[in-house]
């Protein structure tokens, strides 16, 4: 096995590239390292990115934030900025094992392992966030939703790279929250989780919204039935009814043994009732 650690973008995409065996992408290791002391995965070459500029930083703009590919999670919640913008897509990573796996693991890294009970998946695609893939011919943006294909296969072609996530400025009078269900207080795998964003207007009516939903299908999905079920509304017990079915509607779940079809479809409604009701007290609804 090979180890590069590069300096570049442009120097990791091309030993992914030119690599004729298998290649692997190390950010924080938490999923790869794993797989690999398991015997699930023998990497030809390994890939740092940890020492490209830019990879561990998180940058604030008019335009919103760009958090790079190595950005360790326990950082999210040390920035202030961040974590009153998005919430909800803090409090997501922040779920991702314990402390000290939060201390390595990424957002970056959480999406392209491609599971769909992923935790800080829903949370960036209710946020409607969109990663920027780097290749040896140049770069290209794809909403979070996107990305993965399949359990655990992305989108990503060989020689590309995640280069960083970019969130958009918080909207005035707007929230998030991102919700799941674990046998377990804590260290746990979503059995179902919920994503909620959304905005409302003077009058407390939501103008805007996005839902998602992990663990009931092989992605993690964006329901827009669901946002249209609470659009035009100020999430009165008749919208938030109408959004727990939109959302039941949308599961596509399998039975395993930690959950039924018939548990995670119903629970997925009570989530996003109630992760939307945490959004719209972010937001200033009353």
């Amino acid at each position: 096995m090979r180890y590069e650690s590069p300096a570049t973008t442009k120097e990791a995409c091309t030993l992914l590239a030119k690599e004729k065996g298998t290649a692997f992408v190390l950010a924080g290791g938490t999923d790869l390292l794993v797989k690999m002391k398991a015997g699930m995965v023998e990497p030809d070459l390994v890939v740092d990115i940890k020492r490209i500029k830019g990879m561990r930083d998180i940058k604030k703009s008019a335009s919103g934030f760009v958090i790079g590919a190595a950005t360790p999670n326990a950082a999210l919640s040390e920035n202030a900025a961040l974590l009153k913008a998005w919430p909800g897509v803090v409090e997501a990573a922040q779920l991702i094992g314990s402390k000290q796996v939060q201390g390595r693991s990424t957002m970056a890294g959480n999406l392209c392992n491609a599971s769909p009970a992923a935790d800080s998946v829903p949370a960036l695609v209710a946020a409607g966030a969109k990663v920027v893939i780097a290749s040896p011919k140049g770069k290209r943006k794809l909403a979070v939703e996107d990305v993965p294909a399949g359990v655990g296969r992305t989108v990503l072609k060989k020689g590309e790279i995640i280069e960083a996530i970019e969130l958009p400025a918080k909207k005035p009078k707007s929230g998030d929250a991102y919700l799941r269900f674990i046998p377990r207080s804590e260290m746990d795998i979503a059995v179902v989780s919920c994503a909620v964003n959304l905005t409302i207007d003077g009058k407390g009516v939501i103008t805007d919204a996005r839902v998602s939903l992990g663990a009931v299908a092989t992605t993690v999905l964006l329901v827009k039935d669901a946002a249209k079920a609470i659009i035009g509304t100020k999430l009165d017990d008749a919208a938030k009814a109408k959004l727990a079915a939109a959302a039941s509607a949308a599961c596509r779940p399998i039975d395993d043994k930690r959950g039924t079809v018939e548990f995670r479809t119903e629970v997925a409604g009570v989530l996003a009732r109630r992760a939307a009701e945490i959004a719209y007290a972010r937001a200033g609804g009353k």
